[in-house]
């Protein structure tokens, strides 16, 4: 699939899921969270094949989210670091991994997230930025924003938000 077709549509949503919107990207940042930072160590905890992880890897440092430093130079080895907007996603990744274990893990979650904070297993949650509530589909409204624009991905959707200016 030809993801940088994503990049051209006046959507955030499509644009990042052009760069993060595949299962071994996301399983490559959550191992990078967990600390796993070496080409080996990914490889072996993925069981990907080297020439998906390479292109996995190769994307995620050309989107900026992480980069690649060697460690060793003969034979030359890599680990991966994530980059400041590599860390902004963690938010997503583990919002994913809490409606994944909600929906999709009937023997409970494999992880649990501990919050060095208050010491608390905590499950993720999107809450607004100014008041703390929830945020949902039924409490949340959407309006035009400086940079929408009615084009192929969402012509039908700048129509509607046109319409509710």
């Amino acid at each position: 699939m030809d993801r940088d077709r994503f990049a051209g549509i006046s959507c955030s949503v499509a644009r990042a899921a052009g760069v993060v919107g595949d299962p071994w990207a996301l399983l490559v940042l959550r191992d990078l969270y967990l600390g796993l930072t070496k080409y080996d160590e990914l490889r072996r905890d993925l069981g990907v094949a080297t020439n998906v992880l390479a292109d996995r890897l190769n994307r995620l440092v050309t989107a900026g989210l992480v980069t690649r430093e060697a460690y060793r130079d003969a034979p030359v080895r890599h680990e991966y670091r994530l980059t400041e907007a590599g860390h902004d996603l963690y938010g997503v990744v583990v919002a994913l991994m809490a409606w994944g274990d909600r929906h999709l893990a009937p023997d409970g979650p494999p992880m649990l997230l501990v919050h060095a904070g208050c010491g608390e297993v905590t499950v993720p949650t999107v809450v607004c930025d100014t008041c703390g509530g929830p945020l949902t589909d039924d409490t949340v409204t959407v309006r035009p924003g400086p940079g929408g624009r009615h084009a192929p991905g969402t012509a039908v959707i700048a129509e509607r938000l046109a319409a509710s200016a």
